[in-house]
């Protein structure tokens, strides 16, 4: 099926096809960034969601930059072919929860909403707010014509906990607290024609006063990743979107075309993503949604391990896209979506990259299924001495993955394949290919890992 061929709809089923890049694992090189942008367009996606994180090059604390971070004329660049494609940018700069990138940083421990946490702002907290809006600042300088910005403000999961926020709720509640941190943003924002975006979560149990209030100022995102809204009892059902609706919320969706399969999963659940995508797809028509954000999580939070890559996740892009625009998955399912990436020049790439990947997730399955025996082994020699002697699961481990050895269950293990070509991992300060590390070797597309976050070519 030829890349026409994929898109069959007249009109697309939802107006904004919104692709995520988020960047704070295996974020791609300035060049992989720009040929991105080539495959979102040809993909018919026409806005990007740009979660820069410590890749973007901040002036209100260089400290707040990763080892790779982007130049300034990077993100020129990339504004530039952006807008010479027709694809709306949308930065999203954190303002509540996931806001491990300043606050990891020495010195900015008292905007903390729990002292020994990371994750969370204080927005009582003397200077929280200016932080914000100093990192927003930062971001508009370096972005021209925006229409839309995300300010995040999910996951907060610590909100309301210190002694001065606690307070603060019990007089007044959790939306009013919200609003008086977010509100000023919002207003900063909305001053310079650019209307913000917030992730919905947080405002599922706002009192309707509240509600009303955030619908002058903001559009809310509805995100959920598994299920149709019209089924699921979760944060992100119709009863929810129903209730925003009935306060005059704008609204968003959100479902994702990787990065929801597990925080440290290797390799995406295609079935979870094209049902939920369809789900979005019927209910962003059905209540006149704005538009539809895939999203593309690489870390479920910053502090957390990497989990599926961009290029091992091509052919989910694809499916998605479709969904999207159509309403329906393509004729030909996954095989014509690859064929699509054929048309692109991203076939062989993708395939590498995915082969890579699916050779590390059979290591590390057989790793912790090690693991476990070893752990099994130790607590029963423990507790029982006599049965430290010759047991063979012992001497499996003892072996060690060494040519020609299996897994102690005798299910398989780490093959020969699998192990005696693993090369070195590269240093962490240097930029080599996660997937040199395994015996797939794909071309300069797939993910780089320097030490604090990664680099896609």
């Amino acid at each position: 099926m030829s890349l026409k061929e994929l898109f069959t709809a007249g009109k697309p089923v939802v107006a904004i096809r919104g692709v995520h890049l988020d960047l704070k694992g295996t974020p791609p090189t300035a060049g992989r960034l720009m040929s991105l942008l080539e495959l979102f367009a040809a993909l018919r996606y026409n806005a990007v969601l740009l979660e820069w994180e410590d890749t973007f090059p901040w002036t209100v604390d260089e400290r707040f930059r990763c080892e790779t971070a982007y130049t300034p004329e990077d993100v020129g660049r990339f504004h530039a072919a952006a807008e010479r494609l027709g694809i709306e940018v949308i930065p999203l700069v954190q303002c509540l929860g996931h806001m491990e990138t300043p606050l990891s940083v020495p010195g900015y421990e008292r905007l903390r909403e729990v002292p020994h946490r990371a994750d969370v702002l204080n927005p009582l907290a003397e200077g929280a707010r200016e932080l914000v809006l100093k990192m927003v600042d930062d971001v508009l300088a370096l972005s021209p014509g925006l229409k839309h910005f995300h300010l995040g403000g999910d996951e907060a999961w610590s909100f309301g906990t210190h002694p001065d926020t606690k307070a603060y709720v019990e007089k007044h509640g959790k939306g009013a607290l919200y609003l008086h941190h977010v509100g000023p943003i919002l207003d900063s924002l909305n001053a310079r024609r650019v209307r913000p975006i917030l992730w919905h979560d947080m405002m599922q149990h706002w009192d309707a006063q509240s509600l009303k209030q955030l619908a002058g100022k903001a559009d809310l995102c509805v995100w959920g990743y598994r299920g149709h809204p019209d089924t699921t009892t979760g944060h992100h059902s119709i009863r929810v979107i129903e209730r925003f609706q009935a306060q005059g919320v704008p609204m968003w969706g959100g479902t994702a075309y990787k990065g929801a399969s597990g925080h440290n999963a290797d390799l995406t659940d295609q079935e979870v993503h094209r049902v939920n995508a369809l789900g979005w797809a019927e209910v962003a028509a059905r209540y006149g949604m704005k538009g539809v954000f895939a999203t593309a999580w690489s870390r479920y939070s910053t502090h957390n391990v990497h989990c599926e890559t961009i290029d091992a996740a091509l052919d989910s892009l694809v499916n998605v896209a479709a969904i999207l625009h159509d309403g329906r998955p393509p004729a030909g399912g996954l095989p014509a979506c690859v064929e699509a990436l054929a048309e692109l020049g991203e076939k062989q790439p993708f395939e590498a990259c995915r082969a890579a990947m699916q050779q590390l997730a059979r290591a590390r399955e057989a790793g912790w299924r090690h693991l476990a025996v070893l752990r099994e082994q130790t607590v029963m020699c423990t507790l029982d001495a006599r049965r430290r002697a010759g047991s063979h699961l012992v001497s499996s481990l003892k072996r060690g993955p060494t040519k020609g050895w299996s897994s102690p269950s005798g299910s398989g293990g780490i093959s020969p394949r699998g192990s005696s070509r693993c090369a070195k991992r590269p240093p962490p300060s240097t930029r080599g290919s996660v997937s040199s590390t395994l015996t797939a070797t794909p071309p300069s597309s797939c993910s780089r890992v320097p030490p604090g976050n990664a680099v896609q070519s």
